[in-house]
């Protein structure tokens, strides 16, 4: 009888322990698989990018782009990364090895953490933070320091001019991308993303912050550019003068990283001028109640989701058409002019955008 009790309580001590491992194995699936996901989303919505830069550039400079690696050349993105991750990556023999390594994955790391506040659906984003918009802020603003260790660690005279220029550039244009944040914030009493895009949400169309902050949104607009260092603000990288700046000596899977960090925040950007200033999920045309005239069940919360994702990235994907022009039919700025640019028109512009939005605020009150 003994015996037996004693086989009775391994055998229930057994399935408590099963039962608690299956607890824990599903918690931890709960909790990585939306990080997962989103990491997923991130990396097509990436390779869409690089497709559509492709065909508009050979659109603009009237050729024919990509198109032996599959149809239309969609495939012409994972064909190059394939290519970079099996490249051998050289490390300069008398560079600093631990910043020269660690430099493109601060970098990329910075700018995929940008991505938890982004609210791509009602309810949809990975961390709903009272101070999510600057947080962004103060996460982006440590991709600059990645650059700077990558070319300081490369001994390289080209490496390290490219590096300080991202400093100088990211100090002189993070001022002014935070003013128009900060102005946002006060428009809509909230520094949460998603609080700011309800905000929006209560007047359609012609509540988007797009149409009450017209100034701050070119200011967002060339700050962003700035802060993406694409044309014409990619100093750190001129060719003509620095050979590839902080990329110089880099090969294999570490430059395949500054160029995946390039499109992150371009991504990331367009994102957040959907969020900020078009109204994130919502979708309103003038004088016409949408739900209505589709029948739309906004009560389905799967089906209202999806067309919130759908509306998100269409409206991020048309904006991204914008920097893709851009680079391609502007001339690269001087160093003097982009820092001109900077601090004595944006900044001053930034400012006064602020104050005209708290008298507006405080008038209103």
């Amino acid at each position: 009888m003994i015996i037996a009790t004693t086989e009775g309580l391994d055998i229930n001590s057994f399935f408590r322990l099963e039962s608690l491992s299956l607890k824990e194995v599903y918690g931890t699936i709960s909790t990585f698989s939306p990080i997962l996901a989103l990491v997923l989303g991130i990396t097509i919505g990436v390779l869409v990018i690089v497709w559509l830069e492709r065909e508009i550039s050979a659109g603009i400079q009237q050729r024919i782009g990509p198109e032996h690696a599959s149809p239309l050349g969609i495939l012409q993105a994972l064909a190059d990364g394939t290519k970079l991750l099996f490249k051998e990556s050289l490390i300069p023999p008398r560079g600093n090895t631990r910043l020269f390594s660690i430099g493109p994955s601060i970098a990329v790391i910075s700018i995929l953490l940008s991505y938890s506040v982004i609210p791509f659906s009602y309810h949809l984003v990975l961390a709903d933070l009272n101070i999510g918009i600057f947080l962004w802020i103060a996460v982006s603003s440590i991709a600059p320091i990645g650059l700077l260790m990558s070319g300081y660690g490369s001994n390289n005279k080209y490496s390290f001019l490219g590096g300080l220029r991202a400093a100088a550039q990211s100090i002189s244009y993070e001022i002014p991308l935070t003013l128009c944040v900060l102005s946002i914030s006060l428009l809509s009493n909230s520094s949460s993303t998603v609080d700011i895009v309800g905000a929006q949400s209560k007047y359609g169309f012609w509540g988007w912050n797009l149409w009450r902050q017209p100034i701050g949104f070119l200011v967002f607009l060339i700050s962003s550019l700035a802060e993406c260092e694409r044309l014409p603000f990619d100093l750190p990288e001129a060719e003509e003068e620095l050979i590839a700046g902080y990329q110089t000596e880099y090969s294999g899977i570490r430059f395949g990283l500054f160029y995946v960090a390039s499109y992150l925040n371009l991504l990331v950007s367009a994102l957040f001028v959907t969020v900020l200033y078009l109204g994130g999920w919502n979708l309103s045309i003038p004088y016409i109640f949408v739900p209505e005239l589709f029948e739309i069940n906004t009560a389905d919360e799967i089906f209202g989701m999806t067309i919130g994702i759908f509306i998100t990235l269409a409206k991020t994907y048309l904006f991204l058409f914008i920097p893709i022009t851009t680079r391609w039919t502007l001339p690269r700025l001087r160093m003097d002019q982009l820092l001109n640019l900077g601090w004595k028109f944006l900044l001053p512009i930034s400012l006064g955008n602020l104050l005209l939005t708290t008298s507006s605020q405080l008038l209103s009150l």
